[in-house]
């Protein structure tokens, strides 16, 4: 049975073949867990997930990217042994419950010519990042523009190009750690698993990425930004003990309706379970229980590393929002800043992303008592 005639997600063993056969590459590296998370994932996707051949072929193809990162990442790190001398100083993350703003304030923030964020194609393929004049001449870069030039109708949703400074949740698919998973299948006993799963050497290897994703830009200040920094805040700061984080706040309500809608749409058509009223449940579950712990271990460290944005002021002031975050990190918002950010503004024009609660079983009451505790 050839690849593209598969029906299931596949095994450890020929999903790591296959990312051989693509690479010629086989040292997956170790010391992170790794296949102890795919091994639940892959049984999670086989017995509850319920997918589709659409579902088992786009999450076979997920799975194989994130391996394929990975050796892919082992060869360049030794490639570029200087990389672990990189420093990564007073690096800042985004985090916060999806679609509360995290995206466009990521974008604004690393706008500033003295500031780098993960480039969504360096996540699949990380290196050292090229000269952006040579960008258009990589087959894997080019071959990334035209799949998401394909899908023009995600655009309303979250725009994604190649190019574009992203999340950074594909490093942490390379330790199978990762939240992700659970915003496109319904994977319970991963689910589980995650909720109580060390994240300490997930963020090692994240790290790692970084240093040689930066390797030729050490003068720049690294921005992330992930709604799943919430699951693991003590891991964070043990593996980067200067970072600044920022939470973003805003409506419960509206941010789980349009993660729901987000999420669907994203897996449309992956599986016979994963819509409607299962989509609300396990978004609701999972949001609330990461938000309730990021409050609780936030608690724990210096307010002083923490920075709070309301979504009414951000949509309201973006760059005096901005403005006062940099007064708090301690630094200047240069002309040049300025100017990349209203430039970046003036380019987030989207169609209308519409969405509904009652569409994934839930109630306004629900979604205020899972969150009642985080006010």
């Amino acid at each position: 049975m050839t690849t593209s005639e598969r029906t299931d997600v596949g095994t450890v063993e020929d999903l790591h073949a296959s990312a051989t056969r693509l690479t010629g590459l086989d040292d997956f590296g170790g010391g992170d867990g790794y296949l102890d998370g795919m091994r639940v994932l892959l049984s999670s996707y086989g017995h509850e997930a319920s997918l589709t051949p659409a579902g088992s072929k786009q999450t076979r193809g997920l799975l194989r990217s994130a391996l394929v990162s990975r050796l892919l990442a082992e060869a360049a790190w030794r490639q570029y042994p200087q990389h672990a001398q990189v420093a990564l100083e007073r690096p800042v993350f985004v985090t916060g419950l999806p679609r509360t703003g995290t995206t466009a304030l990521h974008r604004l923030l690393t706008a500033d010519p003295a500031h780098q964020g993960p480039e969504l194609w360096l996540t699949e393929v990380p290196q050292p990042r090229p000269p952006r004049a040579t960008w258009d001449e990589h087959p894997v870069y080019v071959a990334l523009r035209e799949a998401y030039a394909r899908h023009p109708e995600l655009t309303g949703v979250h725009y994604m190009g190649p190019e574009q400074v992203e999340e950074c949740w594909r490093l942490f698919c390379q330790s199978m750690c990762s939240v992700s998973f659970e915003c496109t299948a319904y994977v319970p006993s991963y689910s589980a698993w995650l909720a109580g799963h060390d994240w300490t050497a997930a963020y090692r290897r994240h790290r790692r990425n970084l240093q040689l994703i930066g390797l030729h830009d050490q003068g720049r200040r690294w921005v992330l930004k992930n709604p799943s920094h919430l699951f693991a805040l003590d891991a964070l700061l043990a593996v980067y003990p200067d970072a600044v984080v920022i939470q973003t706040h805003r409506d419960p309500r509206t941010a789980i309706a349009s993660v729901c809608s987000l999420n669907a749409r994203a897996a449309a058509g992956w599986s016979t379970v994963f819509r409607g009223p299962v989509v609300g449940r396990a978004q609701l579950e999972l949001w609330s229980r990461g938000l309730r712990r990021f409050r609780r271990d936030r608690a724990r460290h210096d307010p002083g590393r923490f920075i709070d944005v309301r979504y009414p002021d951000f949509v309201r002031d973006p760059l005096g929002t901005v403005a006062a975050i940099y007064d708090r990190l301690g630094s200047s918002l240069t002309a040049p800043a300025r100017a990349a950010m209203q430039q970046t503004l003036r380019g987030t024009g989207r169609a209308a992303h519409r969405y509904d609660l009652a569409e994934f079983g839930l109630t306004p009451g629900e979604v205020d008592a899972a969150f009642t505790a985080d006010g």
